[in-house]
C-alpha cells in the first residue's frame, strides 16, 4: 500500500497564521473544513488563494487543506497564499522561480502600526486649534 505524499507549508499575513497541507488530488480547497467559497466569500480573496496554483499550472492536480487562525479574512487569504507557495515548494523544488518572481514565497512584512500615546490612532491627532 502506497503511501499519500502531503507537503506541508506555514503561511503568515499582518497577524493571520495558516498551516497547508498540499495531496494529490482533484483541486478541492477546504479551509478550516470549509470550502473555499464558503469560507471567504469574496471572489477577489478566492482568487487571491488561487494565484499560486493558477501561475504553475497545478490548480486539478492538489488537494488543499488549510487551517488559519488570527487577522481578518483579507490576512487570512494572503496567509493561505503565502502557505500554499510554500508548500508547492516542497512538492517540486523547480516551481520556485516562478513563485518567487510573483512574490508569493516572500512574507509580506508590513503590518498595523502601533499607537503614539497623545495621539487617537497611530497618526491620527485630535483637531488643530489656533486660538
Amino acid at each position: 500500500m502506497a503511501k499519500e505524499m502531503k507537503f506541508y507549508g506555514t503561511g503568515r499575513r499582518k497577524n493571520a497564521i495558516a498551516k497547508v497541507w498540499i495531496s494529490q488530488g482533484n483541486g478541492a480547497i477546504l479551509v478550516n473544513e470549509k470550502e473555499l467559497d464558503q469560507y471567504f466569500g469574496k471572489k477577489t480573496l478566492e482568487m487571491i488563494v488561487r494565484q499560486p496554483l493558477e501561475l504553475t499550472s497545478t490548480l486539478g492536480k492538489y488537494d488543499v487543506t488549510a487551517y488559519v487562525k488570527g487577522g481578518g479574512i483579507s490576512g487570512q487569504a494572503g496567509a493561505v497564499r503565502h502557505g500554499i507557495a510554500r508548500a508547492l515548494v516542497q512538492a517540486d523544488t523547480e516551481m520556485r522561480p516562478a513563485l518567487k518572481t510573483a512574490g508569493f514565497i516572500t512574507r509580506d512584512p508590513r503590518m498595523k502600526e502601533r499607537r503614539k500615546y497623545g495621539l487617537k490612532k497611530a497618526r491620527k491627532a485630535s483637531q488643530f486649534s489656533k486660538r
